[in-house]
């Protein structure tokens, strides 16, 4: 079983969430709609000064699922190069 954490701009949100969906993945997930931070694209603090927000999507899913979800934010980060999509992936297993 795979953990991803995807973290990206509320920008591409509904784009992402659409393209999940024609390829029937992540249908089961966990969101953290509003997360502040700095990453290596512009800061997101949801104030007057960076006024954007990013959210937190994590999905738990098998092997197949995974990799075509890693397609759908290759594909979006070619679509919007500049929004500080991010993906980070683990190995999980479920204990209780």
């Amino acid at each position: 079983m795979k953990r991803l954490e995807i973290i990206a701009n509320h920008s591409i949100e509904d784009d992402m969430f659409e393209m999940l969906a024609k390829r029937d993945a992540a249908k089961r997930f966990t969101k953290i709609p509003s997360v502040h931070g700095a990453g290596l694209s512009d800061p997101k603090q949801g104030d007057h000064v960076w006024p954007e927000e990013n959210f937190i999507l994590i999905v738990y899913c098998e092997e197949e699922e995974a990799a075509v979800i890693r397609e759908v934010l290759r594909e979006l980060k070619s679509y919007f190069p500049a929004e500080g999509i991010k993906l980070f992936e683990t190995d999980a297993h479920e204990t209780l």
